[in-house]
C-alpha cells in the first residue's frame, strides 16, 4: 500500500476529531480539543507547519556522487534516520476508538525499533500506560524513551525507578505538559520545575535524560545546566499554550545557545523529509514526528509504520542529493533559503 492508500484507509479507522488530513497541519482540527488541535486561539500547530514551508533548499549538484548516508548517531548508538516517533498520549480520546495507548505502543515500539529508529511514548493519569510501554521496550532491549509528565516529585521518582529497573534506553520529561488540565489538577509540586529539582530528578535517572519542551535560549541554558543529554525543541503541537511562535522560528536562536553542548531535536510541523533537511539545516541533530504517523498506524499497523518512514527517508535522500549532502554532518544552513 502507497502513503495516500493507508491514508484512505485511515479516514474509516480515525475520528472523529482527527480528519486524516492530506497534508496534517492543524488547520481542520484547530481549536478541538479534545482531538490533535492546538489550544485556542488554534493557529499554533499550523504556525509550526507552515514555516517550515517558507523555508527553501539550494540546489548544488557539483559535488562528486556518492552514496548518501542518513545515520544519526545518538548516546552511543547508530540509527538509520534522524527522525524519532514523537510521543503521543490518550490516543482513544483523541483519535478514536480502535486503540488504547497501550495497544498503539505495543505496535508503535517495535515498528520504530525494526526501521532502525526510537519511539517515544506518552505518559497519563493511567499509570499502565507508560508502564506497560517500558515492559514492551525492556521485550526489545529496553530501546525507547518514556516522556515522563512534570508531576510531583514522588510521583517521578517512583516512575524513573520502574524505568531503572528495566534498562531503558533514555527517558525524557515533556515539561510543557505543566500546561496540560490534568496536571494542572494533579496533586501540589505538579507543574513548573526548577533548575534544581530537573537537578534532582535527572540525578535519579541511572539513564539518558532529554528535556521536551524547550522554546527559548534560556530554557536550553537550563536544560544543560540541569544536565540534560538532550533537548528538544517544542510547543507541544500547540496544544498547552496559544499564540506561540513555531519551533521553526526559534530554533535558530536555541541552536546559538547550546549547539555542542547537548543533543537538540525539534519537533513540531515536520511534515516530509525535507523539512528534516531544513531542520537539520537550522542546526538541529535530529527531529520527531508524530501526529502523521498515528494514522498510518491505526490503519496499518507496523506496515503503515514502515510506508511513512520509508517516504520521510526517501525524501530527505532525495533532497541531501540535490543539495550536495552526503552524510548529515554535511547539511548547513547554506543549504537552505530563507526570504
Amino acid at each position: 500500500m502507497t502513503v495516500e492508500e493507508i491514508k484512505a484507509k485511515a479516514r474509516t479507522e480515525v475520528g472523529p476529531y482527527c480528519k486524516v488530513c492530506p497534508v496534517c497541519n492543524g488547520l481542520a482540527c484547530g481549536n478541538t480539543l479534545p482531538g490533535p488541535g492546538s489550544k485556542a486561539p488554534g493557529n499554533t500547530a499550523n504556525r509550526n507547519y507552515s514555516k517550515w514551508q517558507e523555508i527553501m533548499v539550494n540546489m548544488d549538484t557539483l559535488v562528486k556522487n556518492s552514496s548518501i548516508d542518513t545515520t544519526f548517531r545518538f548516546l552511543g548508538r547508530d540509527f538509520s534516520l534522524p527522525v524519532f516517533v514523537a510521543p503521543l498520549g490518550g490516543v482513544k480520546l483523541h483519535y478514536g476508538d480502535k486503540y488504547d495507548d497501550q495497544h498503539y505502543n505495543r505496535i508503535m515500539i517495535p515498528a520504530a525499533i525494526n526501521f532502525g529508529v526510537l519511539g517515544m511514548v506518552g505518559d497519563g493519569m493511567d499509570r499502565d500506560v507508560m508502564e506497560d510501554a517500558a515492559r514492551c521496550m525492556a521485550e526489545h532491549g529496553g530501546l525507547g524513551i518514556p516522556a515522563i509528565k512534570p508531576w510531583n516529585r514522588e510521583f517521578v521518582f517512583e516512575k524513573i525507578d520502574y524505568l531503572n529497573e528495566r534498562n531503558i534506553f533514555a527517558v525524557a520529561m515533556d515539561v510543557d505538559g505543566a500546561g496540560l488540565p490534568f496536571l494542572k489538577k494533579y496533586n501540589p509540586n505538579a507543574g513548573p520545575k526548577s533548575v534544581e529539582e530537573m537537578k534532582e530528578i535527572i540525578r535519579h535517572a541511572k539513564m539518558p535524560f532529554m528535556i521536551k519542551g524547550i522554546m527559548t535560549p534560556a530554557g536550553a541554558e537550563k536544560a544543560v545546566e540541569a544536565g540534560a543529554a538532550a533537548i528538544v525543541v517544542s510547543n507541544h503541537g500547540g496544544r498547552v499554550q496559544g499564540a506561540c511562535p513555531s519551533t521553526a522560528e526559534v530554533l535558530p536562536s536555541i541552536v546559538k545557545a547550546v549547539k555542542g553542548k547537548v543533543t537538540i531535536f525539534v519537533d513540531g510541523g515536520i511534515r516530509s523529509g525535507t523539512d528534516v533537511f531544513k531542520a537539520l539545516a537550522l542546526g538541529a541533530d535530529a527531529v520527531l514526528i508524530g501526529r502523521p504517523i498515528l494514522p498510518m498506524i491505526y490503519a496499518a499497523g507496523e506496515e503503515g509504520f514502515r510506508t511513512y518512514m520509508s517516504q520521510i527517508a526517501e525524501q530527505l535522500k532525495d533532497t541531501m542529493t540535490m543539495c550536495g549532502a552526503r552524510k548529515l554532518s554535511d547539511i548547513t544552513e547554506s543549504m537552505i533559503f530563507k526570504p
